[in-house]
């Protein structure tokens, strides 16, 4: 018991330490926070989060877009046997069904969220991971308590050599390590593409997002059978079009996932 107490006490007096050294600081405007990973209360004001859309009835049941930003809303989802109750659909998915059963994202990308997403994304700063895993938990607590697997999208070896880490498996550890679901880091790949496909997804329009992932990922054959009946919880940083989370689970679906959802930090207001 003795020996435990000292070891915590070594912990808790190191991390005291490290806090003093570099203390840690809000996501969104790098001011000095008490506690480590969360934001000030200035821009904890600004962010705009996302309602769960199944308690709040603002929202699309499939995709998360909250009506007021997706543009369309088709009323009640159906089928054959009669409407399905507490359950609405936007525009968008009721013409086209997505491959994964439902997305959630933790707030709206927009002037307030950008920059901390943007910096966690390409500026290093992966101290936030925790803070960013504890908004999808709040986000998708029932995704996260229906899967068996939480796998995150994967990176271009171009892009992963330039950034040194992906944003969205940090955040994926994060998650498993909090609810306790295991994680999978490269049981889906993307697959090397050149000419037409080496474009940026931030660079193209709508029509040519869905072109520029048509078929880059796959689930390599020696790990199919860890997927075979599986539900999977995939995990991702900025949803925009859908593009990227729609080829990626139409992989995972190939490969012989029972179900994929969708968990996103962010997401890009504005019709889909």
């Amino acid at each position: 018991m003795e020996k435990s107490q000292t070891i915590s006490g070594a912990i808790s007096g190191a991390r005291q330490l490290l806090d003093v050294m570099l203390p840690p600081t809000c996501p969104g405007c790098r001011a000095i926070v008490g506690p480590p990973g969360g934001l000030c209360p200035e821009c904890w004001e600004k962010v705009t989060f996302i309602s769960d859309p199944d308690i709040s009835g603002s929202g699309c049941s499939i995709c998360g877009h909250p009506f007021e930003f997706s543009g369309e809303f088709s009323g009640p989802s159906t089928t054959d046997d009669g409407p399905i109750k507490d359950m609405a659909i936007c525009g968008p998915c009721a013409r086209e069904t997505p491959p994964f059963g439902r997305a959630r994202a933790a707030f709206v990308y927009d002037d307030a969220s950008r920059k901390m997403v943007l910096a966690f994304k390409h500026a290093d700063q992966t101290e936030w991971a925790g803070f960013f895993a504890t908004m999808l938990m709040r986000a998708g607590q029932e995704l996260i308590d229906d899967c068996d697997l939480i796998i995150p999208v994967p990176l271009s070896r171009k892009k992963l050599f330039s950034r040194r880490y992906n944003q969205s498996a940090e955040i994926a550890r994060k998650l498993s390590k909090r609810s306790g679901k295991p994680f999978a880091y490269d049981l889906l790949s993307r697959i090397p593409v050149h000419g037409a496909k080496k474009a940026s997804q931030g660079n193209l329009s709508r029509r040519a997002r869905f072109e520029n992932v048509r078929g880059v990922f796959k689930v390599p054959v020696k790990n199919a059978s860890q997927l075979q009946g599986r539900s999977v919880l995939l995990v991702d940083d900025v949803l925009t079009t859908g593009a990227t989370v729609r080829a990626a689970s139409r992989a995972l679906i190939k490969a012989g996932v029972k179900n994929v959802d969708v968990l996103t930090l962010a997401l890009v207001s504005g019709p889909k």
